[in-house]
């Protein structure tokens, strides 16, 4: 890794894409982070009801009816801090309200497809926030 040392607690990564899940935690591992994986925004949530993150990497869109801006509103009013270090991922970074709810959170974001140099700098970022 690049002269950051990973978190203690792990990072929990929701994404609904198997292919996308497999990159994500092999590019996170070989650098150093531990990952968890939820495949929709509802399972995230669960997840973070009953563990303690250092970040959370999620899509913007996933099955089950709860997105990526729900998962930041759950994180605004139950764990503020970690709101904070929020990162999404999304395929269309054009789409009216994709571009709204990243206005409106302020949560920086990064378009898939994207490379490992890339995803790492951004959940390092993050990190330090």
């Amino acid at each position: 890794m690049t002269g950051i040392s990973a978190p203690t607690r792990p990072l929990l990564i929701i994404e609904d894409e198997s292919p996308i899940q497999e990159f994500l935690r092999t590019a996170l591992e070989r650098n150093g982070y531990s990952v968890v994986i939820a495949a929709s925004g509802t399972e995230g949530l669960q997840i973070l009801q009953e563990q303690e993150f250092s970040a959370v990497v999620s899509d913007m869109r996933t099955p089950g009816g709860v997105n990526g801006a729900d998962v930041h509103e759950w994180l605004r009013i139950n764990r503020p801090a970690l709101a904070h270090r929020l990162l999404f991922i999304t395929g269309d970074i054009v789409n009216e309200e994709t571009v709204e709810i990243l206005n409106k959170t302020g949560v920086p974001c990064i378009e898939k497809p994207f490379r490992v140099r890339e995803l790492i700098e951004a959940v390092q970022k993050v990190l330090q926030s």
